[in-house]
């Protein structure tokens, strides 16, 4: 179990990034969502020891974090949202590379661990080329890759899912529920339907606040029974959860008592209409789908 406490952080241009963070997190697969800005790389590179918080405590298991970062670091995998890369150097000896640093030195161990990350991540046929060549989707894949070396009991991902298509996107889904049985994967994104899809439990972030945390079924008992969903919207003022559009039709997820309109029909509570009723609660309404 992650547990944090009052944790806080300020750049030095003043901006406060996190704002007294209290999160327990258990094992399994963990989703942050929040908006662009809302403060969830902070709290990643906070979390992988990257940067110090100014106050607050942090610990793993046993582990005192703040106090004992490289005891971390050991049973850490960290996907960050960019990441560079050597660019003379082949996808295989970049792997090698990193298993050396993380303190696999077992030759044979170190060539079946990373022969099985490559399959996993569908990068064997291209084991020996440059990842400075590769595309956006391939080189999110390597990160992942080298995230998962030395076989981590925490693994943080800022945005995984960044730069891959329909098909690497379902493959990764496919690959975290088989390894998050016995770590704690947490997995920081803008896109609600990964978390909703993947994540038993989440926590929701807003301008650097935790807005609400809890397993998701508990987070949308709220609004079961209050959420309507119609292709025209309503004339009385109701309040909006979201607008989009389906097949180039308006659609239209509103939050009341009773039906809104005559088109309205009553639907099931997602995590989606969670989000944007946090959103809207600190002003930010009328935000798009």
């Amino acid at each position: 179990m992650l547990t944090i406490h009052q944790l806080s952080l300020t750049y030095t241009d003043g901006k406060q990034a996190l704002r007294d963070i209290n999160l327990q997190l258990p094992s399994g697969m963990v989703g942050l969502l929040g908006p662009n800005g809302a403060g969830k790389s902070s709290l990643m590179r906070t979390l992988a020891c990257l940067q110090t918080p100014d106050k607050g405590a942090i610990k793993f298991g046993n582990i005192d974090v703040l106090k004992d970062p490289m005891a971390l670091r050991q049973q850490l995998g960290y996907l960050p949202q960019y990441f560079g890369v050597y660019p003379h150097m082949s996808c295989y000896a970049l792997l090698q590379h990193m298993a050396i640093l993380k303190g696999i030195n077992d030759k044979a161990q170190l060539k079946k661990q990373i022969s099985a990350l490559l399959e996993l991540t569908n990068l064997a046929s291209v084991a020996n080329k440059s990842v400075a060549t590769f595309s956006g989707g391939m080189r999110q894949r390597f990160g992942i890759a080298q995230a998962l070396l030395g076989d981590p009991s925490l693994l943080i991902m800022d945005e995984p899912t960044a730069g891959l298509d329909p098909a690497e996107r379902q493959r990764l889904h496919a690959l975290l529920v088989s390894i998050s049985q016995d770590k704690l994967i947490l997995l920081s994104t803008h896109i609600v339907e990964d978390v909703e899809n993947l994540c038993p439990f989440v926590a929701l972030i807003n301008e650097g606040q935790i807005v609400e945390s809890g397993a998701v079924q508990n987070l949308l008992t709220h609004l079961q029974g209050r959420v309507w969903q119609s292709s025209v919207r309503p004339s009385e003022v109701h309040h909006i959860l979201s607008e989009s559009y389906r097949f180039g039709l308006p659609l239209y997820r509103i939050m009341a008592h009773q039906q809104p309109c005559a088109e309205a029909v009553l639907v099931e509570a997602n995590l989606q209409d969670r989000y944007f009723y946090e959103l809207s609660q600190k002003g930010d309404a009328n935000v798009t789908d």
